[in-house]
């Protein structure tokens, strides 16, 4: 390119004062806001400077100094990313973050992690058999999921700082992994140790036992609300698999889903407003959303892919979904309206229940 096409002289575009850029010129060609970077290696490190500016005023939004091994460029990437989403709109995004989802070969599966730009894939646990419902602990520290590795299902939290792995629930039955309550106490998951399948809160700590429902019905697939008052499942009380709330004791039960003959995986979003789900229409699973009433309801997906196991991203801005299509399956994230899907991972073995993880540090 000739170097009269840019708007500052490349010789000196490592300048970062405010009195030395010319932010008429980038006001000029429409820009809201610039930002500017240096990059400095030593040995096997990398520094990085960034600098945010809001071109309309003039002024410097942040600087800030990012330090890293030279082959973690792109998580410096993301942490960039993330501050400049938080000097914008006071919200970090979803940058600095990872989905974990299983990936089935025949009757083995483990759970693998990949980060929000669909790099860093890694193999979380080495089980080599039937894996379900990976959970984030709140603080990105743990994981929990069911596996059948002794031959049956039970349920186990990884710790993923010192890899130590524990045994939470090994009941007779079934030992199905729920989701954590906000404050990671709890964990919820669905039992059949006294007949039938039913939904329990785990206190992690103690491995006190509370049971929750109490119904001759099928109750699965319980989440937590946001402020944890509130939980939502899958309950065929009604004749079908349809989605309910109820508070977190087990009280005020409530169906909230009346369309469709198999609604299931409900999600409730970080903000609190709304629920996702899957539900089976025209043969295939579609992605549909509703408010926490049971109003509003929402089609989000409509392709001729079956669309499953929706999870909201900690924003509540983007959900993560998984899409199978024919014998190939892909990981898929899209905006909360249903727009702007696009490819995160894909693979030749079977991907499902993808699990979006809080904010890493």
């Amino acid at each position: 390119m000739n170097k009269q096409s840019f708007l500052e002289n490349p010789d000196a575009v490592s300048t970062t004062a405010v009195g030395k850029i010319r932010f008429a010129d980038w006001l000029a060609v429409g820009a809201d806001y610039l930002v500017k970077g240096r990059i400095f290696q030593k040995d096997r490190e990398i520094t990085v400077e960034a600098y945010l500016y809001d071109v309309a005023r003039g002024e410097l939004l942040f600087g800030k100094k990012y330090q890293a091994p030279s082959e973690k460029t792109k998580a410096v990437a993301r942490a960039i990313a993330s501050d400049i989403m938080l000097a914008l709109i006071n919200d970090a995004g979803d940058f600095n973050t990872e989905i974990a989802f299983v990936s089935k070969t025949g009757l083995r599966s483990d759970i693998y992690a990949v980060s929000y730009d669909g790099a860093d894939v890694r193999k979380v646990t080495h089980h080599q058999s039937i894996l379900m419902a990976p959970r984030w602990s709140p603080d990105g520290n743990g994981m929990a999921f069911t596996s059948f590795k002794r031959g049956r299902p039970e349920i186990y939290f990884l710790n993923l700082k010192n890899r130590s792995e524990k045994r939470l629930a090994s009941f007779g039955g079934l030992n199905l992994c729920g989701s954590f309550s906000p404050d990671g106490r709890k964990l919820l998951m669905t039992l059949s140790k006294d007949g039938n399948e039913e939904i329990y809160a785990l206190d992690v700590q103690t491995l006190q036992l509370q049971r929750l429902t109490r119904h001759s019905a099928i109750d699965v697939s319980p989440s937590w609300s946001p402020d944890g008052k509130q939980i939502v499942f899958v309950s065929n009380r009604g004749g079908s698999p349809q989605i309910y709330t109820m508070d977190a004791d087990g009280n005020n039960v409530k169906r909230i889903t009346y369309k469709g003959s198999y609604n299931s995986s409900p999600s409730w979003s970080p903000r609190g407003d709304r629920i996702i789900y899957e539900g089976l229409t025209a043969d295939r699973y579609q992605i549909f959303s509703v408010d926490t009433e049971g109003n509003n309801p929402a089609q989000l997906t409509s392709d001729n892919a079956n669309n499953e196991s929706p999870f909201w991203s900690p924003s509540g801005r983007q959900i993560v979904y998984v899409s199978r299509k024919h014998s190939g399956s892909q990981i898929l994230i899209m905006n909360a309206n249903g727009t702007n899907p696009r490819l995160l991972y894909e693979q030749s073995n079977r991907l499902a229940m993808p699990a979006w993880s809080g904010r890493l540090r």
